[in-house]
């Protein structure tokens, strides 16, 4: 599959088959999120891996979706400002960037490997914060609900609805 496949073919997946994820896919996921790029490298993310029924109890009651009750595993992802990069002519703090870097690689990694995700980003933080208290000092970026898709799982309506490239690019 080339890359631009892989990006057309993954989509969010809210419906999820009760079969365990595969270890080795899990840490091929973990993975590309390591070696995603971050600001002069300094890599102030951190990748919390929920998959104990009592941590998935608690990060699911963060967040307003039934179907997330049966994933098998939730990653978290946050980046610490702490030590990341500040770019000198604003001071833009870019930890949030990088998380984000990382998460969508981690993302396109669920969907090469035959996994399914959505990107969830309406959840309650500080209720997750205070359910974790790992995560405190993080700003928290999206949390993904990893699993096999279940065979009727589909894409929402909108996925398909895409701008056109002139309202997207300009060039100058």
């Amino acid at each position: 599959m080339t890359y631009s496949e892989l990006v057309k073919s993954r989509y969010s997946c809210r419906k999820f088959s009760d079969k365990p994820v595969d270890e080795a896919k899990l840490t091929a996921v973990i993975e590309a999120g390591i070696s995603a790029p971050t600001a002069k490298n300094i890599q102030p993310v951190k990748i919390w891996v929920i998959k104990s029924p009592e941590a998935l109890a608690k990060i699911t009651s963060c967040a307003p979706f039934a179907w997330m009750k049966d994933v098998p595993v939730v990653l978290a992802v946050g980046g610490m400002k702490e030590g990341a990069f500040v770019r000198p002519s604003d001071g833009r703090n870019f930890a949030d960037v990088d998380a984000v870097i990382v998460a969508t690689h981690m993302m396109l990694a669920v969907e090469a490997e035959g996994l399914g995700t959505t990107w969830v980003g309406y959840f309650d933080a500080p209720k997750v914060k205070e359910l974790f208290p790992a995560m405190k000092d993080y700003d928290l970026v999206a949390l993904f609900p990893i699993g096999y898709p279940a065979d009727d799982a589909m894409p929402a309506d909108r996925h398909y609805l895409r701008k056109s490239m002139d309202e997207i690019v300009s060039v100058l």
